[in-house]
């Protein structure tokens, strides 16, 4: 019997006589396809109230629910019950680089894709993006899908899964090549900063100074003075990456505090971390939740070029992620690089000055120290590089650790 369990019919349908049995046996076969259609309508509803479910969802998102509590994100304070139209448009109008498929094989290696591999690389090249939106077209700066602005369009281009494009994931990943990382391997936060940093000075358009704070330590003359260009006070933009290791395999509590205090420092780029094979980005927090953009998107490479034709405009939109994501600060990989930005001396005094005040002076704990001028025991660690105006160079600093945590565990 198809529709009528063993265990039904052997509790008490075994116990009618044989004519009763043959008679109900006949009944369910004439009625059998009647049954089928029954349950084919049945699982269809299912599957339409499912569906319902799930738009209803789509169209009232849980990434930021109702809550007194207020939203940072990379320096700017938000109420999800006054300026939630705002807050989304903010999150959306951040630069989102997933992984891509279908571009130009990288090297002479057989990828087409970085999926499975690229994600802290991705994650990279958001807080360069960010970097560079901040520098051309500022904070307020808000994309729509009809944004057509020719400085941003430029910025897009640099990101862009081919040789020529200035800060794309075949040069990035061809720079690792050359520093002991194969192409398909996964970069860990230290790593990508390192690379960065190697990769900026081929940027003459926005000419950054990329200062990675190793030991934990941030030495404050020496990165203004890599911000200064020789015989004048002009100032170079400073992009500046403090790679830690908050704990050994989960991070600990007492960073909690001092790492919601970086997000709402206005020289915020949020914070590249994450396990093997699984980085994102993070741009704020609401209460005790991180707000990150998930680069474990797999689309399709392409130009988005001036944006004229309706695949271009699709394209554009593949760069902007609508609804941004949650988790508990718990669950935050202890692996991960601050970011900062200052477009001025005056931000740069402001950031090291907020440092001071807020994660050094009031927690028990610091995230990192900081100092005016190198220790003495640190001396012997670098090379003066007059020529180009940077006080302390670490162009020795080289990818040896497999898992690329060569920096210090704090506890």
């Amino acid at each position: 019997m198809p529709y009528i369990s063993m265990n039904m019919s052997g509790r008490w349908a075994l116990r009618l006589p044989f004519f009763w049995r043959r008679t109900l046996l006949w009944i369910v076969h004439l009625f059998d396809r009647y049954f089928s259609l029954v349950i084919w309508w049945q699982r269809r509803i299912f599957r339409m109230i499912a569906c319902m479910t799930y738009e209803g969802a789509l169209s009232e998102p849980e990434d930021f629910p109702k809550s007194e509590e207020p939203v940072w994100i990379l320096g700017r304070r938000y109420s999800t019950q006054t300026d939630l139209a705002q807050l989304r448009a903010d999150v959306q109008s951040r630069i989102w680089l997933t992984y891509r498929r279908n571009f130009a094989q990288i090297g002479d290696s057989n990828f087409t894709s970085d999926k499975g591999w690229g994600c802290m690389l991705r994650c990279g090249q958001m807080v360069l993006a960010e970097a560079l939106v901040r520098r051309h077209l500022g904070r307020d700066w808000v994309w729509t899908a009809s944004t057509s602005d020719k400085t941003y369009l430029k910025i897009l281009s640099m990101f862009e899964d081919h040789r020529s494009a200035t800060f794309s994931l075949h040069i990035m990943s061809q720079l690792g090549v050359d520093e002991g990382k194969p192409i398909g391997e996964w970069y860990g936060p230290n790593t990508v900063a390192q690379v960065i940093r190697k990769l900026t000075p081929f940027d003459e358009w926005n000419n950054f100074s990329v200062n990675v704070s190793l030991d934990n330590i941030l030495i404050m003359d020496e990165i203004k003075c890599s911000c200064q260009t020789e015989g004048e006070r002009s100032w170079r933009p400073l992009l500046l990456f403090i790679p830690l290791r908050l704990g050994l395999s989960e991070m600990n509590p007492i960073y909690y505090s001092g790492i919601k205090k970086c997000f709402k420092m206005p020289q915020s780029l949020g914070l590249i971390g994450g396990k093997p094979n699984h980085a994102s980005y993070f741009v704020g927090f609401m209460g005790d939740e991180i707000v990150y953009l998930d680069p474990h998107t797999t689309q399709d490479s392409g130009s988005v070029d001036k944006k004229t034709t309706e695949a271009e405009v699709e394209l554009d939109k593949s760069y902007h992620c609508s609804f941004a994501q949650r988790m508990p600060l718990e669950q935050l990989d202890p692996s991960l690089a601050l970011c900062f930005y200052c477009g001025t001396e005056k931000e740069y005094d402001d950031l090291c000055n907020r440092m001071r005040q807020e994660l050094i002076d009031s927690e028990k704990t610091p995230l990192f120290e900081l100092v005016s001028t190198r220790p003495d025991y640190m001396k012997d660690d670098t090379s003066t590089e007059g020529a180009t105006g940077m006080c302390m160079e670490l162009e020795d600093h080289h990818f040896e650790s497999e898992d690329d945590e060569e920096f210090e565990v704090l506890q």
